[in-house]
């Protein structure tokens, strides 16, 4: 978490991936390429998925993030940007935005969530997680003693805002019980 330039107002370290579908070669012995490429990597975690060659684009606001990121993945492109003011370049197969729009203030959610729906390709997914709860709440607190910002729409504003956003949602999940973590599968018509 930073704080905005100039307002001090917290702004997330926010990682959100996106990526477009390529004719990239498989491994010889499944045949034809599948029809997504695609890989998850959030800024400065230690984690991927991949399929053989996938080199998705990644944001975020944190300098710090995006450093240790670029480090345990130099093969991947990396963009410094604040996802509210980011304007995706294409439409994309897959987004993946896993912890990461819990983060941004709650007023400038709604248009985040929508702008993600709205980057989406026809049949593209969405992935991203939540607070699991059913009003808007926004709390600051601390994880591992660094002071952190996060705040949730609520399960069913988030519902709505998907069908605005012309997406189904596919899959939605409280995975992390007995905490108030959600994710949710969500594909553009």
């Amino acid at each position: 978490m930073t704080a905005s330039p100039g307002n001090g107002k917290p702004r997330p370290s926010t990682a959100a991936t996106a990526w477009h579908s390529t004719n990239v070669p498989w491994h010889s012995q499944h045949g034809a390429a599948p029809r997504w490429t695609w890989a998850a990597a959030a800024a400065g975690e230690s984690w991927t998925f991949c399929w053989p060659r996938a080199l998705p684009p990644s944001l975020d606001l944190s300098v710090e993030m995006l450093r240790l990121a670029r480090e345990s993945h130099p093969q991947l492109t990396f963009h410094h940007a604040d996802i509210c003011q980011w304007t995706p370049p294409r439409p994309y197969d897959f987004i993946s935005a896993w912890d990461s729009v819990w983060h941004v203030p709650l007023p400038e959610q709604p248009a985040v969530l929508l702008k993600l729906c709205h980057a989406l390709a026809p049949g593209g997914v969405l992935i991203f997680t939540a607070g699991g709860v059913s009003q808007a709440e926004e709390k600051r607190d601390t994880h591992m003693g660094v002071p952190m910002y996060h705040a949730t729409l609520g399960v069913p504003r988030i519902c709505s805002l998907l069908a605005v956003g012309g997406c189904m949602l596919r899959h939605f999940e409280h995975d992390q019980h007995p905490q108030a973590h959600v994710y949710f599968i969500a594909q553009r018509a």
